[in-house]
């Protein structure tokens, strides 16, 4: 009967839209923890019992998004990282112009970089036109602790996950300027908190100063920065140029939820 056979996709196509969501959300959900977790930890979180959870990922299991390990527990698979590197090539793109303008206000280095998995990860670039000028490469992986756009990304995160990225990075020393305890860093991102941007001051090179802010409901966590010899970005600078990266970063998260609604 036409009428039964449509109901029938109807249900069809809406369990396998749930069903999408639901996987999803599990892996969001992985990521969240660490990348690696047991069944029984996603049922407890997700709330979804745990036959429909083993058949989810035996599905992502079976498509490279999700490996099991000989422990049984699961962890984010490989052809994951194919997709990221996409995302956020093109997340560069979608910034550049708004970078372009960062530049042209202040006439310092423009960088975006994204928080992945623990490190900071710098996906476009737009340099100033002075001939002393920063140059971070387009890809270059650090650690979050010697950076403005860590600090920037970081404040937002509860102490206690701060303390535990700490603990797994270590917090070696880039310059004798770098903080390079959890106490310290934790007040910096106070500092974040209270002013509303965020300073690498000679912490990752001497000689350098960067301003950072996080971009607003991006759909992964992102920052944008200016950075310059520390004889241009000065406290006077600051005062102008803080505003400037404020105005940007909302504008960019703007164009960040249209992008994600078309």
């Amino acid at each position: 009967m036409p009428t039964s056979s449509t109901n029938d996709t109807a249900k069809s196509n809406g369990g396998g839209v749930q069903s999408l969501e639901r996987a999803f959300d599990l892996l969001e959900r992985m990521a969240d923890a660490g990348g690696e977790v047991g069944l029984s930890e996603l049922s407890a979180s997700s709330g979804l019992p745990l036959p429909t959870i083993h058949r989810l990922m035996r599905t992502l299991v079976a498509c490279g998004y999700v490996r099991q390990q000989p422990n049984r527990r699961y962890a984010l698979g490989p052809r994951l990282i194919r997709l990221g590197e996409s995302a956020s090539r093109l997340l560069g793109t979608w910034a550049r112009p708004h970078l372009a303008r960062l530049v042209e206000e202040t006439g310092e280095t423009a960088n975006m970089a994204l928080l992945d998995g623990d490190e900071i990860v710098y996906v476009a670039q737009v340099p100033s036109k002075h001939s002393m000028r920063m140059f971070t490469e387009v890809g270059r992986r650090v650690l979050p602790h010697s950076t403005g756009v860590g600090k920037a990304l970081l404040a937002s995160f509860p102490p206690e996950e701060v303390r535990a990225l700490l603990s797994r990075t270590g917090m070696p020393a880039a310059t004798e300027k770098t903080i390079t305890t959890p106490d310290g860093f934790l007040a910096a991102l106070e500092d974040v908190r209270r002013t509303g941007y965020a300073v690498d001051d000679n912490e990752q090179e001497i000689g350098v100063r960067c301003l950072a802010v996080s971009v607003p409901d991006s759909p992964t966590a992102a920052a944008i920065s200016i950075s310059g010899p520390a004889g241009r970005v000065t406290e006077a600078a600051t005062d102008k140029i803080v505003p400037v990266l404020q105005q940007v970063a909302h504008e960019l998260s703007e164009a960040l939820a249209t992008q994600n609604q078309t």
